[in-house]
Order: structure tokens, then sequence, then C-alpha cells
């Protein structure tokens, strides 16, 4: 059973989304999300979660969609990599959006906790790693830390 805990309320777009985000994602004013998971619904979480909190979300299935957005010219502030997928992996996809000159925050997100396994996926240049689903603390930090970088 998967259970998803919200939280208590919390006014993010005043205290940290009213911030502009500068020279990374799209030119508007709400932080720009790419979720890149193969399961149907870890990606419905995420964006229920991230719509939620005020971010602007596109999801795609696999990491080789997510390359291919880059190329055709999207681009985004933070994009949520799963670990594990068919075409594309996260890592493979990882290291060739970084080897494109991709500067947005990438985080990995995996369903499994095992630390070589974070390691191994962290090395391939992820800015962070999380177990999924992720929670309104984790996004809420990591709003936080696009927000003090930009």
């Amino acid at each position: 059973m998967l259970l998803l805990h919200i939280g208590k309320p919390f006014n993010l777009r005043k205290e940290i989304l009213g911030k502009k985000m500068r020279g990374k994602g799209s030119s508007s004013s709400k932080i720009s999300t790419l979720i890149v998971d193969d399961d149907p619904l870890t990606r419905r979480i995420h964006k229920v979660l991230l719509t939620k909190v005020g971010l602007e979300t596109q999801a795609v299935e696999n990491g080789k969609e997510a390359v291919d957005l880059y190329r055709s010219g999207a681009s985004f502030d933070l994009i949520l990599m799963d670990l594990e997928m068919p075409i594309m992996d996260g890592p493979k996809a990882t290291k060739e959006l970084r080897a494109m000159g991709v500067q947005s925050m990438i985080v990995g997100v995996t369903a499994r906790d095992l630390e070589v396994e974070k390691q191994m996926f962290m090395a391939s240049g992820l800015d962070d790693c999380y177990v999924k689903p992720l929670t309104t603390d984790t996004v809420t930090a990591l709003v936080e830390k696009l927000n003090k970088d930009n």
C-alpha cells in the first residue's frame, strides 16, 4: 500500500516561489520541472505534489524522451530522474544531459534504498538522490536550494 502524506498547509508561492528563477529553465516566474519516470503512478504522485506547491510540470516515460526534449530546445529548472527505466535509464540519461551542457538541477529518484546504487547514480552527474515517492518536505527543500543557488 502506498500512502502519500502531503503534510500541513503552507504557502510556498509567497515565501519561496515569489522569487524569479534566472538563467536555467523557463523565463516564467514559476519553477519548471521535468518528471522522468516509467511508472505512471509515480509520475502522477510527483506531478500532484509539485503542482500543489506551485511548480510547473511536464512528464516523460524514459531518459531518451528527456534527452530528446533538451535537444529540441526545451529546458527545465529541475529534473526528477528515475534510476531504472526502459529504453534509456537514469544514469545514462543524466550523463548525456551533462555532456550536452545541461546545468539544471538533476535529482535522482529510486525505489531502491541501497547506498551503493545511490552512489553509482550520483556519480552519473546528479545533484542529489532520494527514495521515491518524494515528500512535501523534500520538494520544499529542493525548491529552497534552487532559489538559493539562483
